[in-house]
């Protein structure tokens, strides 16, 4: 054998042996790699997303058109026309996403990301949803919200055999109504989900309904929780409630892409809860009102202006404004610990304790230790401390001001004057115009009085109790 020959093998089993690597291991990875050519010919193509960017908006090529969706550090999947079907191919597989710059998590997903790719389609369609398994252990689809024939509605054992590793299934119904809806597994739901798989489904109108307006901008995204312990890869599938990142679209700020919008825009946002507890939804510098549900869109007569709404878990929230003030503002998770990266929570609150006698008593121990949450954690964003590999600080990002000091499940509503149509690019930080910044008082200041009243209470008490609450740091640990 010639050497170029050889060589040309070598790559052939190099590029095997990385298909085998992305599949997953085991069973599932050889079986999907076992599909003859001849069954794999009829499938739609198979089209992944390399990058956690937001991708460019995907217009109609071929059947029906539509005014398309941006997904937030996602993408929408490209499609085929067969004899009037509209036919895509989802891939269930492990995939590496990364959640925040330098750090991976080990999730699965579909086509190469997680969550999976936005479908759009159009009310009317009829769609054909090839699935193929590339997992460790079975799966299925369940299609969120959908009116569709029963045998489709993808609960494992209950209306099909489950997708077994290697094997695709197909899928076929009707878009029947328009509205926003996601797609997840209904096969080992508590693991898979855990693990990163859904993906969002934005039905279109194919004619105008009065209830359904015309939007210049049109966001979609889903909320998502993982417990990534730092310095692993891999989210702990038993939690139920502390999870210590909460993400949109499986990534956390200041990795989130900002929402960048021209002034006067009129902007929907589609929003759906996959985690295990609500969000409330919550937007600065503007009134919003709610459009839809994943039960279709609210009637006008409904609709009254909020700035928050919240979101259970499962449902889905379509919310829409016009982007009248310019500026830079806030859109965040209103819990404030879903706005903060990976943190403990058996971490003691050390405010107003005196750590000075005690630090001095270890720092002959341990040279380098430093006091930690003494007059809270704001500190903590600008000593640049040593964290594990793959993970990110728990408050991080800076903006033309400082440290933004959030993490989690936070981004930024970007109103520009002149954002170009159906462009995210980001347009950078708002010039702010003479003197509309807040800013610090230089004349004399007041030393400050302690209030000797103290509160009323709605009954007197016959016997008051005249003492203040004191921290006192213990001196020992009884266990």
């Amino acid at each position: 054998m010639s050497e170029q020959s050889l060589e040309h093998l070598n790559q052939k089993l190099r590029q095997r042996r990385k298909f085998l690597n992305l599949a997953g291991v085991g069973a599932g990875a050889i079986a999907a790699a076992s599909v003859s050519p001849v069954a794999m010919a009829a499938l739609p193509e198979l089209v992944s997303q390399p990058d956690a960017n937001t991708a460019p908006v995907l217009f109609a090529k071929t059947g029906r058109p539509y005014d398309p969706v941006t997904t937030i550090n996602g993408w929408s999947l490209p499609w085929r026309m067969r004899n009037g079907v509209k036919e895509f191919h989802l891939v269930a597989e492990p995939v590496v996403r990364e959640m925040a710059p330098g750090f991976n998590a080990h999730l699965w997903g579909y086509n190469g990301q997680s969550p999976g790719p936005t479908i759009e389609v159009v009310e009317g369609d009829r769609v054909r949803i090839y699935v193929t398994n590339r997992l460790p252990e079975h799966t299925s689809v369940h299609w969120h919200g959908q009116r569709l024939p029963n045998g489709m509605d993808g609960v494992t054992g209950l209306n099909q055999p489950a997708i077994a590793p290697g094997k695709t299934f197909v899928y076929e119904f009707v878009a029947r109504r328009p509205g926003t809806f996601m797609y997840h597994p209904h096969a080992d739901e508590m693991v898979q989900m855990a693990m990163g798989m859904m993906g969002s489904w934005v039905t279109h109108p194919k004619q105008h309904d009065q209830r359904i307006g015309k939007v210049d901008r049109d966001f979609c995204f889903l909320l998502n929780a993982y417990d990534v312990e730092p310095g692993s890869a891999t989210p702990k599938i038993m939690t139920m409630l502390n999870f210590n990142l909460w993400s949109w679209n499986s990534r956390i700020f200041p990795g989130i892409d900002s929402f960048n919008v021209k002034q006067g825009d009129r902007v929907r946002m589609r929003v759906g809860n996959l985690t295990m507890t609500n969000h409330p939804i919550h937007i600065h510098g503007h009134e919003f009102e709610v459009t839809g549900t994943d039960g279709g869109p609210t009637p006008k007569g409904s609709r009254w202006p909020e700035v928050t709404t919240d979101i259970a878990v499962g449902q889905m929230r379509q919310i829409e404004f016009v982007a009248d003030e310019l500026g830079d503002w806030a859109a965040h998770c209103h819990k404030s610990h879903h706005t903060m990266n990976a943190m403990g929570h058996d971490i003691p609150t050390m405010i107003g304790a005196d750590h000075a006698g005690l630090t001095a008593q270890i720092r002959e121990l341990t040279p380098e230790y430093m006091v930690m949450g003494e007059r809270g954690m704001a500190d903590m964003t600008e000593m640049a401390m040593a964290i594990p590999e793959n993970t990110t600080p728990m408050m991080t990002g800076d903006g033309p001001f400082g440290s933004v000091e959030m993490g989690g499940m936070f981004s930024i509503l970007k109103v520009r004057k002149d954002q170009p149509a159906h462009s995210n690019a980001n347009p950078g930080w708002f010039k702010h115009p003479p003197g509309t910044v807040a800013y610090e008082y230089e004349g004399e200041t007041l030393a400050p009085q302690r209030s000797k009243i103290a509160g009323a209470s709605a009954m007197p008490m016959k016997n008051g109790i005249k003492q203040e609450v004191r921290i006192q740091k213990p001196t020992q640990h009884n266990h």
